[in-house]
């Protein structure tokens, strides 16, 4: 057995006996029904049962379902940067997380359109509780991140993984897609967390992290949805925050998370991909000194490359104005995209919470104000 097998995706060599245990979940069902209405279900059934790779999993199965999706559920996607990256390169995309599932099968739609390596992908195991969730999980090329660990358990669980993400990248060549935080964004404020890279890193034996990470490929993801599908369900815990509560999940919430992201109106729907930050992190190496604040340096690269490409739409520039009662970007929007989100934001949003209303607003407005924020630092320079 692997040290690797609780939380790897299936060898294709398990993939046949992994859908033959789920072909008859009411869930599969509900997945094939809505990617192909027009097949019969004894047909769709036989083709599962006779799919033996990942591969041919995603590409028959997984990517039809995220078609269907794009086509029932937004008004489009576009995407950029991706004609810069190599077909034989193995990549870490680190990326900003909006949405559980469609994040990274958006990602791995596009990549695969441009003729480029699909990833393996870091998901919660608490996400996949359920059995058929896990099947389906391991069956798309995921491996899990271990949730609600102890602290020694938690340590060695990080090792293990920063194990796994150098096997895959060094070793299996295959990209690998993680968020740059645990969680999603839900505030609009995406921002590195310095413990991911810490734990990507520690699978680096003698050598000098920096150096490690530059073998890596490091590729900053900006993702972004005209409206967040999960903009109302991320609610309750924004106002926790401001009350200074701690937020504790319902039940079956992730489900509905997952279930909102994937049906909801996002409208359109943008991926840029940048450069590998090779040229940067060798400016980190020569003009920064310490491991500590060279971790801090390249969550600060990271950082401005994800926000600086942050496809902003009409919704943003509109929460923006709104919320700090100007029309300093009344250019960027119709009145009828301006009447369409304040008819979202007046039914999803108590009009007489002020605090609700401000969370509600700066979850679209927060990308503006930081990539001002970001322009007033570049001129600075």
């Amino acid at each position: 057995m692997s040290k690797f097998d609780h939380i790897r995706p299936y060898y294709d060599t398990e993939v046949n006996q992994a859908i033959l245990s789920v072909v008859d979940d009411p869930m599969m069902k509900a997945i094939m029904e809505f990617t192909f209405p027009d097949m019969e279900e004894a047909e769709w059934k036989s083709q599962l049962r006779k799919t033996h790779s990942i591969r041919d999993f995603q590409i028959n199965f997984i990517y039809p379902a995220i078609k269907m999706v794009l086509k029932k559920s937004s008004e489009g996607l576009s995407y950029s940067g991706f004609e810069g990256l190599d077909q034989h390169t193995a990549y870490l995309f680190i990326s900003n997380h909006r949405d559980i599932i469609l994040d990274t099968s958006l990602l791995n739609y596009t990549l695969y359109n441009n003729g480029l390596m699909m990833t393996s992908s870091a998901i919660g195991d608490n996400l996949v509780k359920k059995p058929f969730l896990m099947a389906l999980s391991r069956l798309t090329r995921n491996f899990m991140v271990q949730r609600g660990l102890p602290a020694r358990e938690l340590l060695e669980s990080s090792k293990l993984m920063s194990q796994y993400i150098q096997e895959l990248l060094m070793h299996e060549n295959r990209s690998v897609w993680i968020a740059q935080r645990e969680g999603r964004t839900k505030d609009g404020n995406d921002a590195t967390h310095k413990g991911v890279l810490k734990m990507i890193s520690m699978a680096r034996g003698e050598e000098s992290e920096m150096n490690y990470f530059k073998k890596l490929h490091i590729v900053p993801v900006s993702i972004s949805y005209e409206y967040d599908p999960t903009d109302l369900l991320k609610m309750p815990e924004l106002m926790a925050k401001s009350r200074a509560e701690v937020y504790v999940k319902g039940k079956n919430e992730d489900f509905v998370t997952v279930l909102n992201g994937i049906i909801g109106q996002k409208k359109r729907i943008h991926i840029h991909v940048g450069d590998p930050l090779d040229e940067e992190i060798d400016q980190i190496m020569t003009e920064v000194e310490s491991a500590n604040k060279q971790f801090q340096a390249l969550c600060n690269v990271i950082d401005q490359k994800i926000i600086s490409n942050f496809k902003l739409w009409p919704t943003n520039f509109i929460a923006h104005d709104i919320l700090h009662n100007s029309e300093q970007y009344r250019d960027e929007y119709s009145i009828e995209e301006k009447e369409a989100f304040e008819e979202r934001f007046k039914k999803g949003v108590d009009q007489s919470d002020e605090v609700a209303m401000k969370n509600f607003l700066a979850m679209y407005a927060n990308p503006v104000t930081n990539q001002e924020v970001l322009k007033v630092s570049d001129r600075e320079v």
